[in-house]
């Protein structure tokens, strides 16, 4: 697979816009008709499994909103593009798996946001480049790690205690489990020149030959030239005039 793989659709636009546009739809109904944080994971109930899908659509405040989708946009356009053909699992999976942990180890409260999304995407996406070792992938990592390394203080508790660190901490683990699970195509650099192939031989190439086992310019020999045939001698050249013949008196 080789750098071609990675093509623009209509999907890297579109999942994250309606993604968030969903969110806030959400929101807008908790603040038009009540909030609906009961339908969150509440950990070791039975009614509050229903969280495990639920939750990542409720959010507690229009800053807890507002973080949230920033992120998801970024994320979910990253996810669509390089991972097209995983994109929709990992969403799906990541939201049921980290739900799960989370009604698992959580606190006896109700946890609701898509942070535990977030941190999965931003987990997957990070260990899944650095797998793979491709550069385009590896570079990606490096962005996500720089947007969002701070997260990662997050998964611990008691650093913020209104925080659910449960729930970073199952979606953390989640994205890591996906990104050793998933497979992805063996990713190859597209070539361009001809020293970039693998048959390709220096001895051959004429650029190369310049250069001494020691890696030093040298000067081609002189081309081999053939000797020109001598000119043929050049015949003398005459030229012809007409004189007409004198005309007697009579």
């Amino acid at each position: 697979m080789n750098d071609n793989h990675f093509k623009f659709s209509p999907q890297v636009i579109l999942l994250p816009m309606f993604s968030v546009l969903l969110l806030w739809m959400v929101y807008w109904v908790e603040v038009r008709y009540g909030s609906l944080s009961d339908y969150g994971i509440y950990p070791r109930d039975i009614t509050g499994l229903r969280g495990v899908v639920f939750s990542p659509f409720l959010h507690g405040s229009l800053e807890h909103l507002y973080n949230n989708s920033l992120a998801l946009v970024v994320l979910l356009a990253a996810l669509a593009y390089f991972y097209r053909e995983l994109a929709w699992k990992i969403i799906a999976y990541g939201i049921l798996l980290s739900g799960l942990i989370t009604w698992i180890i959580g606190r006896s409260n109700y946890h609701i946001g898509a942070s535990g999304l977030i941190y999965v995407l931003v987990s997957f996406i990070f260990f899944k480049g650095i797998m793979t070792k491709y550069y385009r992938l590896v570079a990606l990592s490096l962005m996500v790690i720089m947007l969002y390394g701070s997260m990662a203080w997050y998964v611990f508790p008691d650093v913020d205690n209104s925080l659910s660190w449960e729930g970073h901490l199952a979606g953390f683990v989640a994205g890591f489990a996906f990104a050793v699970y998933f497979r992805t195509p063996e990713y190859k650099k597209m070539i361009r020149y001809d020293w970039e192939r693998p048959d390709f031989d220096p001895s051959q190439d004429k650029f190369m030959q310049r250069f001494d086992e020691n890696g030093n310019f040298v000067n081609p020999p002189p081309p081999e030239t053939e000797e020109e045939p001598l000119a043929p001698e050049q015949h003398p050249v005459f030229t012809y005039r007409f004189i007409p013949k004198e005309k007697s008196g009579g």
